[in-house]
């Protein structure tokens, strides 16, 4: 690679770095494309999927849950390798531009084939590259700052998540409406030009960013892979990892129930009433649109818990990234039970307004702020130096682990007869179960680990 003309050390300043805005306004338009088309993937499987010979044949549910799962998970198994490139060979700004250009691929062929074939093409890619650039974009963030302006991480951090749910509202509350009216062409091919903006508002900000060099060369990429091991495998380096890997381990199962709402919740909606009337008007909300409001609660969360929620319990209990974790898991798995007593209903052959699920939604985002964003902001702190990006792909296994547990979990419950061993409200309830007495378990863990914080260094005082 040639050499770096571009900011290697954080700017010495107080203030909010520059490259902030490009990194959010990437993040907010790839959010879109990918919420957009996760959004709108169950229904599309299970009732718009073709053959070759341009047939309808479409996936049973549990076919369409399990590959589901089986793509956010690979989304963020992926991330390992880009963290890997980033780190050792490419640094992150090569590193996100090019596998961007990738994701825009899979998002083309998701776009262009309406059959199977284009189906695992395109999401096949788009794992790749959503995966790929996942580590670097969020660790870049953190790249930015130094001690000057370390105030500030949480506040970018937040800015950062509050684009990710700014871009997911908008798509999950359009998509489905184009899925509906134009097909999926149109559904999937708008998420795919919003792709290619992401990718062009990253390039704009290149001589914005601060770029931390990679620790090789890929002119000479054995002798690179070497000296990245022998950074990466020391004893401080594994000893963190370990440490890392047993409290992320809990997260995935955060994880592993939040994503049932692109899923399993979205199947759940379709069996319910979605017909509503608002001061005379009538409305009908689509299946898969009301995960949209998952987006907006989590604006609107975002500052209740910084300025509301947090200093009010820190009066009374220390509340330290971990705590707010474990807070976290055992929320999401009160919203599971308010989603057993629908399934219940629609069991019992009850009519169930979708709008039930509001208090579901509510009740997952608020575990949603606690521990999606404080973990996201703890894996970059707690990452040595030169290890972000891989650190940050360590945290992303979580929600692989976390998906791929939900996908065995749905393969299980299969009889040979098309039912299921975990019937109605029980599936639910086993879910519920779990993230409660995992928060339990990760309280006792948590009490044993020891926080470090690790920053990017100023850059020296100029002349």
């Amino acid at each position: 690679m040639a050499e770096f003309k571009f900011r290697t050390t954080p700017e010495k300043t107080d203030r909010m770095p520059p490259g902030i805005k490009y990194i959010i306004g990437n993040e907010a338009a790839e959010r879109f494309c990918f919420y957009g088309l996760r959004a709108i993937l169950v229904i599309y499987m299970t009732q718009y999927l073709r053959n070759r010979a341009g047939e309808l044949a479409p996936m049973n549910e549990n076919e369409a849950n399990y590959w589901y799962h089986l793509f956010v998970a690979s989304n963020y198994f992926f991330p390992m390798l880009g963290a890997i490139v980033a780190d050792a060979f490419w640094g992150k700004y090569r590193t996100v531009f090019w596998i961007s250009l990738v994701y825009c691929a899979g998002c083309v062929a998701l776009a262009a084939d309406p059959t199977r074939l284009g189906l695992f093409l395109g999401l096949g890619l788009i794992a790749l590259g959503s995966g790929g650039i996942k580590p670097c974009v969020s660790s870049n963030v953190g790249d930015q700052f130094g001690s000057g302006n370390q105030h500030l991480v949480s506040r970018a951090f937040g800015w950062f998540y509050f684009a990710v749910n700014f871009g997911s509202f908008f798509s999950i509350s359009l998509v489905p409406v184009l899925l509906k009216h134009c097909g999926p062409g149109v559904a999937f091919g708008l998420p795919a030009v919003l792709m290619f903006l992401a990718t062009l508002i990253f390039f704009s900000g290149r001589y914005k960013f601060v770029h931390i060099p990679p620790k090789g060369s890929w002119s000479r990429p054995l002798e690179t892979w070497e000296q990245f091991k022998s950074a990466t495998f020391t004893r401080e380096s594994m000893a963190a990892f370990g440490r890392l890997a047993i409290l992320f381990s809990f997260v995935a199962v955060f994880w592993s129930l939040w994503d049932q709402s692109g899923g399993e919740w979205v199947l759940q909606a379709e069996k319910m009433e979605r017909h509503f009337s608002l001061f005379g008007w009538n409305f009908e909300l689509l299946s898969s649109q009301l995960q949209a409001v998952n987006a907006i609660m989590i604006l609107a969360l975002i500052p209740v818990f910084q300025y509301g929620v947090y200093p009010a319990l820190d009066r009374v209990w220390k509340l330290t990234p971990l705590r707010k974790i474990g807070l976290g898991i055992f929320t999401i798995g009160v919203s599971f039970l308010i989603s057993a007593w629908i399934e219940g209903q629609l069991v019992a052959g009850h009519k169930v307004n979708v709008l039930w699920q509001l208090p579901a939604y509510l009740i997952l985002s608020s575990g949603e702020v606690m521990t999606s964003i404080t973990a996201l902001e703890f894996a970059y702190t707690q990452a040595p130096k030169h290890l972000k990006a891989v650190v940050q792909a360590l945290y992303l296994w979580s929600i692989t682990a976390g998906n791929l547990f939900t996908a065995l979990v749905q393969k299980f419950i299969q009889n040979p007869d098309g039912t299921s061993k975990l019937p109605g409200a029980s599936f639910y309830v086993f879910f519920a179960v779990l993230a409660m007495v995992t928060a339990v378990v990760f309280a006792f863990i948590a009490l044993r680990y020891r926080e470090v914080s690790h920053l990017q260094d100023d850059a020296p005082p100029t002349a």
